[in-house]
Order: C-alpha cells, then sequence, then structure tokens
C-alpha cells in the first residue's frame, strides 16, 4: 500500500517530469477512481500548466497555474509512470494526462481502483475537508504529545488515525514504535513527554530513511524492525535472523493484532509494562 514514503517518491517523479508542462490532452480509460465528474475535471486541467508539486500525507498535489490543485490519492495499490506511445501505457493506467513539451503521458496506474482523482481550491481546504491532521514530517514533538495525551486508546490506532497526522501506514507504525522502544497497546494519555520526543524522533527517522531509499524496504538498514515481517529475509539472506529482534538477537519478534491490524514486536523492547 502506499504511504508517505511512496507518494513522496511519487511527488518527486512528477516534480521531475511534469512541473512546467500544460495539460494537452485527458484519457479516462476507467471513471471509477474519479472523484469528480469527469467532464469537470476536463474543463478544470486541459490548457492548464503544472506549476508545482506538494504532499499531504498520502495526498499528492499538482499545483496548477490558477492556483487550483489536482489531488491524487493512491489507494491501496495506486502509482505513477509515464510513457509516449498508447502501446507502452502501463497495465492498469486508469487515467493519463498528455504533457505540452516533453511528448510523455503522465499515468495513475491502480490494479484495484481504490485511489482516487480529486480536484481541491488550496491544500488547506482540501485538509479541512477531509479532517486530515498535520504532514507526519511537519508535525512537532510538542504536537505529538498534546494529541496523544487527550486520547484515552492504544497508541497503534492514535497513529495510524490521519486526523492525529497525515501519513503513517500499519508497517510504519510498526516500525516507529519499535525504534521508539514504545508497546503497541499502550494509551495515548500515558505517553510521556520524553516518550513523545522519542516517538516524535522515531517518525523523522523512518520517514526520513524509507524515503532515501524510496520506500525500497530491502535497503533499509538491519536495525529496522520491518525485516522480521514473514517475507523479507534481505537483511539476513538465506537464514530466519530476520524473524528475531534486531537488538536482541535470540528474541523472536511476536505477531498479533491491535485493532483488527498485524502487528509486530519486541516483547523486550516494547514491554507492556513500560
Amino acid at each position: 500500500m502506499p504511504e508517505l514514503p511512496e507518494v513522496e517518491t511519487y511527488r518527486r517523479f512528477i516534480d521531475e517530469v511534469a512541473v512546467g508542462q500544460t495539460i494537452t490532452g485527458l484519457e479516462v480509460f476507467d471513471k471509477h477512481v474519479l472523484a469528480v465528474p469527469e467532464d469537470e475535471l476536463r474543463a478544470a486541467l486541459l490548457g492548464r500548466t503544472i506549476t508545482g508539486t506538494n504532499r499531504l500525507g498520502k495526498n499528492c498535489f499538482l499545483e496548477l497555474d490558477n492556483g487550483r490543485l489536482l489531488v491524487l490519492h493512491f489507494g491501496m495499490t495506486g502509482d505513477i509512470g509515464a510513457y509516449r506511445d498508447a502501446p507502452d501505457a502501463p497495465r492498469f493506467t486508469r487515467v493519463a494526462w498528455q504533457l505540452s513539451d516533453t511528448g510523455l503521458n503522465l499515468a495513475f496506474i491502480d490494479p484495484r481502483k481504490f485511489g482516487r482523482i480529486r480536484l481541491a481550491d488550496s491544500a488547506e481546504a482540501y485538509q479541512k475537508a477531509k479532517k486530515l491532521g498535520p504532514d507526519a514530517l511537519q508535525i512537532t514533538a510538542a504536537e505529538l504529545h498534546q494529541k496523544l495525551s487527550r486520547r484515552k486508546v492504544f497508541v497503534k490506532p492514535l497513529l495510524l488515525n490521519q486526523s492525529l497526522t497525515a501519513g503513517l501506514g500499519n508497517w510504519i507504525v510498526d516500525e516507529v514504535l519499535f525504534q521508539a522502544k514504545i508497546h503497541p497497546e499502550r494509551l495515548g494519555n500515558s505517553i510521556t513527554k520524553k516518550e513523545a520526543t522519542a516517538l516524535h524522533a522515531a517518525i523523522q527517522l523512518v520517514l526520513t530513511t524509507a524515503i532515501r531509499h524510496e520506500a525500497n524496504y530491502r535497503h533499509f538498514p538491519k536495525s529496522f524492525l520491518i525485516h522480521a515481517r514473514e517475507w523479507d529475509d534481505s537483511a539476513t539472506p538465506g537464514t530466519d535472523a530476520h524473524l528475531f529482534c534486531p537488538r536482541h538477537t535470540k528474541v523472536k519478534i511476536e505477531k498479533f493484532y491491535v485493532g483488527g491490524r498485524a502487528t509486530y514486536i519486541c516483547p523486550v523492547c516494547q514491554s507492556a509494562l513500560s
């Protein structure tokens, strides 16, 4: 599922290939991903120049020369791509925009069609309408502590709540809690100021690391919990060492469910009593 690091990677790709280009055509291959009528989308985009890009959490914004935004949300399986000729269009391209000078088509790719394409008057208006909190890379430690301290709810679902902070997904929250040595079933209002500072630092570490590696988890440091998930032995190929805590190599990572979401912890690093 595209999370904040993937969407930031997509944003940088769009920034490189599309900024400064005028949208000269629009092809809609599947209206299911449109959250705005096709005629309205066509009227809003054709002849407009893409002047910049931005991102809030898992949402990517293409800034237009009239001040409006094209908003891309990638759902569970969304991606972005580019192609020149129709036979080369990526599989599962749902919508494509023709760009003026390069001859490229920007493709919105989505196999399962859970992504959505919208228009917005501004990032602030979109954030308010969708009730999104501050971006996970922008929230301060003080804001994070204040938001957690108000809630008598497990810290994991709180961090997944996009109204608290935008952009954190399931594996990221597991990684953040592991790096901060906090059990996912700690109540939000039990998190101390010191622990909130550690959480904030862990959020920055995990997100900046993932972005630096273009969200390719196989290149993440061996000290990351993500390698303990069953499908990844890239940190310790040919062995089962990835199933054990990178700090305590004889302690096996545990899996259980919190709020219906698969959750991975080290029972030593993240004691429920701490």
